[in-house]
């Protein structure tokens, strides 16, 4: 496939928007972790958070996407399409011989985290650390694609969830 291409298998598969980057568009930030220590409830229970032991810390996240060149980055209003379109991607991606396809989406496989149960991952192939917890500052990055995303007045406002392949 063309890099576009994965663009548009994105859109047919329920993304709002599908834009291809160059890994020089990735704003990468390690404040973001702040944000999971401080600010998220499930702070050393997700199994993709990056309170999880082993997890690598921001700045060694990265250098390794720094080792790819563009990907794309997939937006919805719904989490799980992101997610679900997202590994639809990676997927494609390597059976299209790009063998080391990564993709970045906060993980909504579950109606309820294991973790948060203190039981192992019930999707372990499938469960992918956020764009944010892995050092990126989401709102720089997708701001530079006029995509939308504004930080939240109220808990009934829309969200908008982002989810990025990491191809070559």
């Amino acid at each position: 496939m063309q890099p576009n291409e994965y663009c548009d298998l994105a859109l047919k598969l329920g993304a709002e928007h599908a834009v291809l980057f160059n890994i020089s568009d990735i704003v990468f930030d390690s404040r973001t972790i702040l944000k999971c220590m401080f600010g998220c409830s499930d702070w050393g229970k997700g199994h993709t958070c990056p309170s999880r032991p082993g997890s690598l810390m921001p700045w060694e996240y990265k250098e390794i996407f720094s080792k790819y060149s563009w990907g794309v980055i997939i937006h919805s209003p719904i989490k799980k399409v992101s997610q679900e379109v997202s590994l639809a991607l990676e997927s494609q991606a390597f059976v299209d011989g790009y063998y080391f396809a990564f993709s970045l989406s906060d993980c909504a496989l579950c109606s309820e985290c294991a973790g948060l149960k203190d039981k192992p991952c019930v999707n372990p192939k499938k469960a992918r650390p956020a764009f944010h917890s892995v050092g990126i500052d989401v709102f720089k990055t997708v701001r530079q694609f006029h995509l939308p995303i504004e930080t939240l007045k109220n808990p009934d406002q829309p969200q908008n969830w982002y989810s990025a392949v990491f191809i070559e």
